[in-house]
């Protein structure tokens, strides 16, 4: 064989990262050696991997269709590698949620998981749906679990469990009408005009909750005055609470706030706040017996 899985462990690395010094170090590896290997590799089989402007270093068309499969080869290495230590060291699996989800769904999925299988050691990555779907199109991570609609021809993209968004305002909001609350009867329903009226606190764009709000507020939208666009579930629902404004946000996410009191569901008329939540992996990825069990988990249980 002309090549060396260290090869192709740093051919990947600077796919990834776009700099080979940045790769070196990631690798452990010192920034000439890492380079001689790059090097080595292309001058093997004269081809040109990557387009260089300075120390930037982009993935050319041959090595966009070649980095798959060396990514998947060198996959199947670790897991062999895994196999040959029969499992003394299961390895890890890198896991990425978006906010609600890996807030609030995936961590009875995660106990459940380091239940069944306690030898493998998992990371969850939090972030919303454009940066998880980056990653895993980046191979950054094994599997996403996403709440916002994608189409990417690299990702299989697979319907996992149904989720609700609902819109809510602090306890002592003028809409909150609190003797309607406290008599069981239905929420609110608010008029297009009264939701013009209102201040909203919303996640950012990007995440899979505004994707979801944008489309069943269409034809409003420009109407509407967003005070504020923050990342954290927590820190919306805080301000809202406080009188800073009305939000959307998923019904798990802020049941316990409704609970308690401090939250008040709204209805807003005609408005579908319904969302599908996914599971998404590269379609190239070599999927390793913890992919599998992850995949599987996630499937038996939604």
């Amino acid at each position: 064989m002309r090549f060396t899985l260290r090869q192709l462990e740093v051919f990947l690395a600077t796919a990834r990262l776009g700099n080979l010094s940045q790769a070196a170090e990631a690798l452990s590896l010192s920034q000439s050696a890492a380079s001689e290997s790059l090097k080595t590799l292309e001058q093997q089989f004269d081809i040109q991997l990557f387009d260089r402007t300075g120390k930037k270093l982009r993935l050319n068309d041959l090595g966009t269709v070649l980095r798959p499969k060396a990514q998947a080869l060198l996959d199947r290495a670790i897991d062999l590698e895994l196999d040959l230590q029969h499992h003394q060291d299961a390895g890890g699996l890198n896991l990425g949620a978006t906010m609600s989800i890996g807030n609030y769904n995936a961590i009875p999925y995660l106990a459940r998981f380091a239940d069944l299988y306690p030898e493998i050691s998992p990371t969850l990555e939090i972030a919303n749906t454009k940066r998880i779907s980056e990653k895993l199109i980046n191979f950054e991570l094994d599997v996403g679990l996403i709440e916002g609609e994608i189409n990417h021809s690299e990702l299989i993209i697979e319907p996992w469990q149904d989720d609700e968004l609902i819109l809510v305002c602090g306890a002592d909001h003028l809409l909150a009408d609190a003797g309607l609350h406290q008599r069981g009867d239905l929420p609110p329903i608010l008029s297009d005009d009264e939701l013009r009226d209102e201040q909203w606190i919303l996640r950012e764009q990007g995440s899979g909750t505004r994707q979801t709000f944008d489309r069943a507020m269409a034809g409003l939208l420009p109407q509407l005055h967003v005070r504020m666009e923050l990342q954290h579930i927590e820190a919306i629902k805080q301000a809202v609470a406080a009188g800073l404004g009305i939000s959307c946000l998923s019904r798990l996410s802020v049941q316990e706030m409704l609970d308690s009191g401090r939250l008040i569901e709204l209805k807003a008329a005609n408005r579908n706040f319904s969302r599908q939540l996914f599971l998404v992996w590269h379609k190239k990825k070599f999927l390793s017996a913890a992919m599998t069990a992850w995949i599987d988990l996630c499937r038996e249980s939604a």
